[in-house]
């Protein structure tokens, strides 16, 4: 599992980041947060996929790129949308994962 430099964060989970990222990665229940993820097959462009079902024993967290977090379902459906907007705005196009991977790379 990785995460982007630069998180896309919900307005609910904004000033609890850290705390949130911590409880994903030790396996704590969390009932409202979502990920959003760089998608898991080439024909989508994300991944919602609820914080909870990443508890699972045998969840495929391997390969996972976590590009946001959000307090609930439609926050990270408006989350989602706010990526796809930022990605068309630069590119003109909607290639999300080669965009998301890039800025990663200028960041670091």
């Amino acid at each position: 599992m990785e995460w982007h430099e630069d998180l896309y964060l919900g307005s609910s989970v904004r000033h609890k980041q850290r705390k949130v990222k911590w409880k994903i990665l030790h396996n704590a229940g969390q009932l409202r947060v979502y990920v959003i993820t760089l998608a898991s097959n080439r024909e989508n462009l994300l991944d919602i996929i609820p914080s909870w079902e990443l508890m699972q024993k045998y969840y495929p967290k391997h390969g996972l790129y976590i590009v946001g977090l959000a307090g609930c379902y439609y926050e990270a459906l408006e989350l989602a949308g706010n990526i796809i907007n930022d990605v068309y705005r630069a590119t003109g196009g909607f290639d999300v994962r080669s965009y998301i991977r890039h800025q990663g790379k200028q960041e670091t």
